[in-house]
């Protein structure tokens, strides 16, 4: 999978210890999506299993992703990189505002 080579050189000259993370995270979910694609019987036992392998802590949050989950998804089963390329971004987006949403949630007032 080419994205995958993309995530790594990107991974190689990172600074923030934050984005090298999510880097590692994420090339290591593509990597079990490709390995995935190879063993499932069909693509729906895929895309359940793709649906599962923590694309948010513990998957609590999964569903709220699966639009543009579902798109990647696809795309990787069917080995489609150009599809593959552009799912990534939309699916990269909404977990990054997603995340951002849960830093930026006012902490309630300690009750007096």
């Amino acid at each position: 999978m080419e994205l995958i080579g993309r995530l790594e050189v990107l991974l190689e000259s990172e600074a923030s210890l934050f984005r090298a993370q999510l880097l590692r995270e994420d090339i290591a979910r593509l990597k079990k999506l490709e390995a995935l694609a190879n063993s499932a019987p069909d693509a729906e036992a895929f895309r359940k299993a793709g649906m599962r392998i923590g694309w948010t802590q513990g998957d609590a949050r999964t569903h709220e992703l699966r639009e543009p989950l579902v798109r990647l998804l696809d795309a990787v089963y069917a080995s489609r990189e150009e599809e593959i390329a552009a799912a990534w971004e939309a699916l990269h987006r909404a977990r990054m505002e997603k995340l951002v949403g849960c830093l930026s949630t006012p902490v309630p007032k300690p009750l007096d």
